[in-house]
């Protein structure tokens, strides 16, 4: 890790602070953090202390040198600017924080929540607020619990962690393509355009971040409010698969992933993608793919 950045990983946090050159400031945007927070009901929030100018004051009102979108997954809360009224904030939603601008947003206590951030600076983001493209009293966006929004965010969080050479350009690009998501998605009230769907997206977003399998299906779909009958019907239906397929798949394309991109031991991967033991990691990867994870790993070498 470089010093001149901060970074902090746990199962309930996840998150890092860059400084910028002026060459990263020159591409148009550049990224100055990245995060994840799963609070849980009754938690302090935030749950662990950021660096000077992060973090919220006795009076809760912050105030950044930088643009930051964060969106919540889970739960519910609050937000308000000094251009926003209080607004409810619930899972689904996603709100734009301005340099200079005071702000203050929280977790409802009896519900805590998931939320993820990004912030960046630069010329791009001025001349869009300057086209009136985003504004200081519409900055609440209501863009449903959505897995391509969620990889987005993962994946620049992925990306500055590891702080490869170009890194910044790359997560500027991701960045931007999220910006002109959300904007969109806003005109045209797409994200999550059916009850249904919503659902089926909050339970994608629930099994990707539970990958050990904690939660049965049963109970995902209890906690979204509907029967598993119609949850797994409506879920097979929309995405021609059924839940407990996806969630193979999930876990596949994460075993992948590991093999090609780390130098984890294949018993390392099964144990972190929390298989019971190796032979059982090993006969449902090559049920999958038809070769066995370490012969996987060879030919993928052999590739790049």
């Amino acid at each position: 890790m470089k010093e001149d950045t901060i970074t902090r990983t746990s199962k309930a946090e996840n998150f890092k602070y860059l400084q910028i050159s002026p060459r990263d400031r020159s591409w148009g945007l550049a990224v100055t953090t990245a995060g994840f927070q799963h609070v849980h009901p009754g938690e302090g929030y935030p749950l662990s202390s950021h660096p000077d100018g992060y973090n919220f004051p006795e009076n809760k009102r912050r105030v950044l040198n930088e643009y930051q979108l964060v969106y919540i997954t889970r739960g519910s809360g609050y937000f308000e600017s000094a251009s926003c009224s209080r607004t409810k904030i619930e899972a689904g939603m996603m709100f734009l924080l301005f340099p200079g601008e005071w702000h203050t947003f929280a977790p409802d206590p009896e519900t805590g929540w998931d939320d993820h951030w990004i912030g960046f600076n630069g010329a791009f983001m001025d001349e869009k607020i300057s086209a009136g493209f985003f504004t200081f009293k519409n900055c609440v966006f209501r863009v449903g619990v959505d897995e391509r929004i969620i990889n987005t965010y993962h994946e620049i969080l992925d990306i500055i962690s590891d702080e490869k050479k170009g890194f910044q350009q790359i997560v500027a690009s991701l960045t931007i393509s999220l910006i002109g998501r959300v904007y969109y998605e806003e005109l045209n009230h797409s994200f999550g355009d059916s009850y249904i769907m919503r659902i089926i997206n909050q339970a994608k977003v629930i099994m990707k971040e539970d990958m050990a399998g904690n939660k049965d299906l049963e109970s995902i779909a209890a906690s979204l409010n509907i029967s598993y009958s119609l949850f797994r019907r409506e879920f097979k239906n929309k995405c021609g698969i059924s839940p407990g397929q996806y969630r193979q798949e999930l876990k596949l394309a994460k075993a992948k992933e590991l093999l090609y991109s780390t130098n984890l031991s294949i018993a390392e991967i099964s144990s972190r993608l929390h298989f019971e033991c190796l032979g059982q990691f090993s006969t449902f990867f090559k049920k999958k793919t038809g070769v066995p994870p370490l012969e996987f790993r060879k030919r993928g070498t052999k590739n790049i």
